[in-house]
């Protein structure tokens, strides 16, 4: 059997992305917020403004890269978002992130970047064997907008 096909996804993609999306919040213990996710992959899969997505032929998988813009990287910088195989150890995840990094400099990105789950040391391999390297840096968020007020002490 071949390369598996990794192909752009687009609006009519959507339907059939969603289950796969939620097989990936359950595998990696996040809410799966229909409405949310759909908002957020409608620009992905319309144009490539905010980032791309690429999914995995009939084999059950994608990936999310989005865009981002640092005086680090001198530039565009692509974030990847989301990857989730169905069947694993098959090469499929190999094939899907050599696509995905392919795409991602073809579109100007000077570096990508991820994060991973604590608990899942399994995947930081799986990355590590792909070029990914360690960063000491540590990631911080928080919520915008009305309801994400946090009063600011000196």
């Amino acid at each position: 059997m071949g390369e598996p096909l990794v192909y752009r996804g687009g609006p009519a993609d959507l339907d059939g992305l969603l289950p796969l999306v939620r097989e990936f919040c359950d595998a990696d213990r996040h809410e799966f917020d229909a409405a949310r996710v759909t908002r957020a992959l409608r620009p992905l899969l319309e144009s490539d403004e905010h980032g791309q997505v690429w999914l995995l032929g009939d084999r059950g998988g994608y990936a999310v890269v989005t865009w981002g813009w640092s005086l680090e990287s001198g530039g565009r910088e692509a974030l990847l978002d989301e990857i989730y195989v169905r069947e694993r150890g098959g090469g499929h995840g190999s094939a899907l992130l050599a696509r995905v990094l392919t795409a991602a400099a073809e579109a100007g990105a000077a570096a990508m970047f991820l994060e991973t789950e604590a608990h899942n040391e399994r995947v930081r391999g799986f990355y590590a064997r792909h070029g990914f390297d360690t960063e000491t840096s540590i990631w911080m968020s928080r919520p915008l907008g009305s309801a994400a007020a946090v009063p600011v002490s000196d």
